[in-house]
């Protein structure tokens, strides 16, 4: 049985530069590049992904580091899909219900 401690979630946030033309493609090339690994986005420059073990995360993390642009500042958040369950989100003044984890047949 997966263990809500074992698994994992990896959030990638960024601020990349975004005034000359090749650094807004670069940008836009990071993006999708996270998209391209299986990352959702959350908020404009928020990206998520989960993961079944700490070794799938550094995976990912090893992934997200070789697709680093040039210029700005990009930060890699892990925590367990336990700790992911207190998330507290809203849409407006309107609390919305929690996330729920991806079924175990999801993940693989």
């Amino acid at each position: 049985m997966l263990s809500g401690y074992r698994l994992m979630w990896i959030i990638v946030m960024f601020d990349l530069p975004v005034v000359e033309r090749v650094e807004r493609k670069a940008a836009t090339d990071f993006r999708n590049t996270l998209l391209d690994m299986g990352f959702e986005m959350s908020q404009f420059s928020v990206y998520m992904r989960f993961c079944s073990s700490q070794g799938q995360a550094d995976t990912y993390c090893t992934q997200v580091e070789k697709s680093l642009p040039t210029g700005g500042k990009v930060n890699i958040l892990q925590f367990t899909d336990k700790q992911y369950e207190r998330i507290i989100t809203f849409r407006g003044k309107a609390k919305q219900p929690g996330k729920k984890s991806p079924d175990q047949y999801d993940l693989f």
